[in-house]
């Protein structure tokens, strides 16, 4: 029988292949052309649908992985939804270890997704016993028949972008490419498709998005850790208080930190202004491009891809809530808050 080319066996085989999406008026008094990768348009909802597809497809070529075994993960949401998803198709338990700063909308999404989840404490120290790493370490000893993804350390997360995202943002743009600006949490997505793209032209700039009480913008300057730069912060998949091994510091050129307030604000502006419906790290690489604009980082000709890795609807009790906006302190005469805009008729 014919297949038909218009029909998916699962859902599994509409991840990647993203669209690149011009941004024009929040860059139209910037310099350069401004491209958004936008992720959301995978069928978890964010790029972490690409590694968790390859990850576990390699865990079952070599064995590792078996029908009935559990699969074992520490995430901040993405990476776990996207775990529990090709889990569903493939047939395997599914347990997470989240991070207490990740969104209830992300924490709901986990549970509807058949997920075991085990919420942690964010504001302590990666070897804490409590912290999202070492119960994910736990789980794995304690479960039998478990594999335990360890995408912070996994060099499979940055392969994944280097055989999917990278090739697919030089072949949009058909080697036009001048600057890449991207998120770095694990490290995978940017120094995957950056690895990538300078194989195809050295020149290509690669500039990483890092948070305010994050050490990565430091270790890249030093290649030392800092953990005076180690406080909270707000923005969910962004920085580290570690430093990942799927992370490649040499294929990326500098760092720009971005903060809380200024990101939640840019992601509202995306929606406002191009009509797409991105999430907290979005805010995050797009307001990275506005402080480069300002440091003059761009000419005219410049062909800039910013990758947006999720989509809205995962912070909605968050930068999309107008009382969390408000419990911040993130509203001010500036940034009217949309409530005060609705008006309701009995």
């Amino acid at each position: 029988m014919k297949q038909n080319k218009n029909v998916f066996d699962n859902v599994l085989d509409l991840i990647g292949k993203t669209p690149l999406i011009k941004l024009n008026k929040i860059t139209s008094n910037f310099k350069g052309d401004y491209l958004a990768k936008v992720e959301a348009f995978n069928p978890g909802h964010s790029s972490k649908d690409r590694i968790a597809l390859y990850i576990i497809e390699q865990a079952e070529k070599q064995g590792i992985l078996k029908p009935g075994d559990t699969i074992i993960e520490t995430t901040s949401g993405n990476t776990g939804f996207s775990i529990a998803m090709v889990s569903i198709i493939k047939g395997y338990d599914c347990i997470l270890a989240v991070s207490s700063k990740s969104s209830a909308d992300k924490i709901d999404m986990l549970r509807t997704m058949g997920a075991k989840v085990y919420v942690c404490p964010a504001h302590v120290s990666a070897d804490d016993p409590r912290s999202y790493y070492q119960v994910a370490k736990r789980l794995h000893e304690e479960t039998k028949g478990s594999v335990y993804i360890n995408q912070y350390f996994n060099e499979l997360n940055l392969q994944a972008h280097y055989k999917t995202t990278g090739p697919e943002i030089w072949k949009q743009t058909e080697g036009g490419i001048t600057h890449l600006v991207a998120c770095s949490g694990t490290g995978g997505t940017i120094s995957g498709t950056a690895k990538y793209l300078k194989e195809q032209n050295h020149d290509i700039k690669v500039i990483g998005v890092d948070a305010y009480g994050s050490v990565l913008k430091k270790y890249h300057e030093t290649r030392e850790l800092d953990t005076d730069e180690i406080y909270p912060y707000r923005i969910e998949g962004l920085g580290k208080n570690l430093i990942p091994t799927a992370t490649d510091f040499d294929v990326i050129d500098k760092f720009v930190k971005v903060n809380d307030e200024e990101s939640a604000h840019t992601a509202r502006e995306i929606a406002r202004t191009e009509g797409l419906f991105v999430g907290y790290t979005s805010g995050a690489a797009m307001q990275a491009i506005k402080q480069l604009n300002e440091e003059g980082e761009f000419k005219k000709g410049d062909k800039i891809v910013v990758i947006f890795p999720d989509h809205g609807s995962r912070y909605m009790s968050k930068i999309y809530s107008d009382k969390w906006m408000e419990e911040q302190g993130f509203f001010d005469s500036e940034n009217e808050v949309s409530i005060k805009k609705t008006q309701y008729i009995n």
